[in-house]
């Protein structure tokens, strides 16, 4: 007994060896293939990222700032001296023709002269310089924050298009059925050919929808390809929540304080400052102080002479005085441009939150009430045409009327995700305003 039991015991360890084995490779696999499908979907932020990785405009911003940098430094120095040499007093004829050395009065020159900018007009200069290296960061900033909107507007629309075309994909195969049931009652007697007609031109108008919706993908799909590049065909994973969004109605005026085309009007407007400084400097000329060593021939002595050149400002009052008027004149208009550019944004952004806001309750209508009253009058109109107490046509319109409904209230959710794109990346990151929430 101890034998014939001891048999099966030793054949069977190997074999749930095998069976371990087997499901640890089966569930290695699983684990894989979850990996490789998400690592297959774009998500939104995935989105952003190579939008920003691919961004050449980023690039161009940030060699403007870092030029800008470099010529603040170079405007900070004083200017190269200039190196002059020469033949002075030369005689072209008589008996000391072209001679060097016997006439008293030729020399042979070698000097320097140096200009000295005053110092406040060269740290105004590279003031100058600074503050435009400044607005191309303010430039970068807008261009990033229009690149993710942009981004997040293709994103979103290409994932609200899919969603239509799956409702539409649902409501073909159920109208199909219809096919089916209004041809078994025309062949037994119940029902007329209109009906089948009828059936089949509702499928076909309803593939039409789907057809047009496919190009609309491929559109988005298009335009999404524009930032992110091939990646653009991968499958979209889930979407952001668009519940909330970073801004307060009741502090517009204060959260955008930080909207990058107001940072980029405010640092214009800092350069046309730091222009009026310029032209203040330049009401007060600089100096130049010349050098120079004159060597005679042999029998007379060599020379040294000093030059000091200083501009005479005779009209101040119709040069200087009205270059200096002129470019506070553009600080003013910049002043000017940029707190109605600003009253403008608040506008914009309190309407566009409004209608955010708006059609999130919208949805919670279409959710509540319209979509389930859809259903049940479309169940109610089937249940009539199988029971024979009601017609196709009322089916087939019923039908027609949850499909609208269920489309309107994606186009709404499609409405709600672009306002919320907008919205949302409004604000560069970093100046994140609180969270609104309803």
């Amino acid at each position: 007994m101890f034998i014939v039991a001891s048999r099966p015991t030793h054949r069977g360890q190997p074999r749930r060896r095998q069976i371990a084995g087997a499901f640890a490779v089966a569930l290695f696999l699983t684990g894989m293939l979850h990996t490789v499908r998400a690592q297959e979907t774009l998500s939104l932020q995935q989105a952003l990222r190579l939008a920003q990785d691919r961004s050449r405009q980023l690039v161009a911003y940030t060699s403007a700032a870092s030029g800008a940098r470099e010529m603040a430094v170079a405007a900070g120095q004083l200017p190269d001296p200039t190196l002059k040499a020469g033949i002075n007093n030369l005689p072209v004829n008589g008996a000391d023709q072209f001679s060097l050395t016997r006439d008293f009065m030729t020399m042979r020159s070698i000097g320097m002269m140096q200009e000295f900018t005053r110092d406040e007009k060269r740290k105004a200069r590279a003031t100058r310089f600074e503050r435009e290296a400044d607005a191309a960061v303010a430039g970068r900033a807008l261009t990033l924050a229009n690149l993710q909107r942009d981004t997040a507007m293709a994103w979103l629309d290409r994932y609200h298009q899919e969603r239509m075309r799956d409702v539409l994909l649902v409501q073909r195969d159920e109208a199909k059925l219809q096919i089916d049931a209004a041809d078994a009652a025309y062949r037994g007697g119940r029902g007329m050919q209109a009906d089948v007609f009828a059936a089949r031109s509702s499928v076909a108008q309803i593939e039409d929808r789907i057809a047009q919706t496919e190009r609309q993908i491929a559109t988005a799909t298009t335009q999404l390809a524009r930032w992110v590049g091939e990646a653009a065909r991968q499958a979209l994973a889930g979407p952001p929540s668009t519940d909330s969004v970073r801004l307060d109605s009741a502090d517009l005026q204060t959260q955008l304080e930080h909207h990058p085309q107001l940072a980029v009007m405010a640092r214009q407007e800092e350069m046309a400052r730091a222009d009026a400084d310029i032209a203040r400097t330049n009401k007060r000329a600089d100096w130049s102080v010349e050098l120079m060593y004159s060597q005679r021939g042999p029998s007379y002595s060599n020379m040294i002479s000093l030059n000091v050149s200083i501009p005479l400002q005779w009209d101040q009052k119709n040069r200087q005085d009205r270059e200096l008027a002129a470019k506070l004149a553009l600080t003013e208009q910049m002043r000017a441009q940029r707190e109605e550019a600003a009253r403008e944004h608040v506008a914009e952004v309190r309407a566009m939150l409004q209608e955010w806001q708006s059609n999130r309750e919208r949805v919670t209508r279409y959710d509540g009430s319209l979509i389930p009253l859809a259903v049940e009058r479309t169940r109610a109109a089937l249940a009539g045409y199988r029971g024979g107490a009601g017609s196709l046509t009322s089916v087939l319109e019923a039908r027609r009327n949850e499909i609208d409904t269920r489309m309107e209230r994606l186009r709404l959710e499609m409405d709600i995700a672009r306002l919320w794109a907008q919205l949302n990346y409004l604000i560069p990151a970093g100046h994140d305003a609180a969270a609104s929430r309803p």
